[in-house]
């Protein structure tokens, strides 16, 4: 009997040995750092959702100097987190990002102003200082201008462009007469440093009919042609969906997951709770299918920018639903 239940045991802790070696390691490279921008995914390690997929997934935060696309190419991580103009950017450039999945379904990019700049419309752009930030997100806002019709080089008709360091700074210190602020993050931290919402005027890009799409996953197109990866894809996305749907219905726990896996201890709870608040506007309604109209209006705004377009073709194999799919 006691032979018996050692050669049980031995057993036992082979077959957990083995679950454990069985995982399938997966690296996701954020666009920022930790913060609810990022909930579904830390909810998915958080509740487990990972590990039912057999899946030993390594977050890994971004920040000002780190390039997403870039960290993919390199080899450091299996799929990021990045804005289609950015990736079709990367893409034209010999970069071969594909989307795989688009769990944000609304942008929440903005040109936040002092009202009392004297703008009241777009139009009234010319001749001021915009902060923009760069590093791929000066992409939608350079198409926008396109669409426009303003300049970006400066001089009485054109704008005159900051570059934008990531804080509102600029329009604190008003060196800037508009900055480049998200609806979930900068705008609030305007906000929070004492300006009333009254004294500020808002343009989203949303509401100009220029929204790109931001935050879908994306990894390079050759990994697609190992059914093995393509496995660990489909249930890395299905547990990542199933965590942005818990972090929608659950933000306030949400926010507190995002917190907890902040290193930097940079974040405040009312800070997290009002992002991930905001956040859930922007994945209400996505189960994580690329709508190809999304992509159409946002490839074809990217192609119209007169004489110097964020990319010069249309592109081909810029995306795939076979992932979302079988992660349904």
């Amino acid at each position: 009997m006691k032979r018996l239940m050692t050669t049980m045991l031995a057993g036992a802790m082979s077959l957990t040995a083995y679950s454990a070696l069985a995982a399938d390691d997966v690296t996701l490279q954020l666009k920022w750092v930790t913060q609810a921008q990022f909930a579904g995914y830390y909810v998915a390690l958080d509740q487990g959702f990972y590990e039912e997929e057999d899946l030993n997934v390594t977050i890994k935060p971004g920040g000002p100097d780190i390039a997403p696309p870039q960290v993919l190419a390199g080899g450091g991580a299996d799929v990021i987190v990045e804005w289609m103009p950015a990736a079709l950017a990367a893409r034209e450039r010999g970069v071969p990002l594909v989307n795989i999945a688009q769990p944000f379904k609304s942008s929440g990019m903005m040109l936040t102003c002092l009202k009392e700049s004297g703008i009241e419309t777009p139009e009234d752009f010319r001749g001021r200082t915009l902060g923009v930030w760069f590093f791929g997100n000066e992409y939608p806002f350079l198409s926008w201008m396109s669409h426009l019709g303003i300049p970006t080089e400066g001089g009485e008709d054109g704008v005159e462009v900051l570059k934008q360091g990531f804080n509102v700074d600029p329009l604190l210190q008003k060196q800037a007469d508009c900055i480049s602020t998200m609806t979930y993050n900068e705008y609030w931290q305007v906000i929070d440093a004492g300006i009333a919402e009254d004294d500020l005027i808002t343009f989203k890009y949303e509401d100009q009919g220029v929204a790109t799409l931001e935050d879908g996953l994306y990894v390079l197109e050759e990994s697609l042609d190992d059914p093995a990866f393509v496995d660990k894809m489909v249930r890395f996305v299905r547990a990542s969906m199933k965590g942005w749907k818990w972090a929608e219905e659950n933000p306030d726990e949400a926010a507190m997951i995002v917190l907890d896996n902040d290193a930097t201890g940079a974040q405040t709870e009312e800070h997290q709770k009002r992002m991930m608040g905001e956040i859930a506007k922007l994945t209400a309604g996505s189960d994580g299918t690329l709508d190809e109209e999304d992509y159409q209006r946002t490839v074809e705004s990217l192609l119209s920018g007169g004489s110097d377009p964020v990319i010069t073709e249309e592109p081909e194999g810029a995306y795939t639903h076979d992932i979302i799919e079988k992660a349904l």
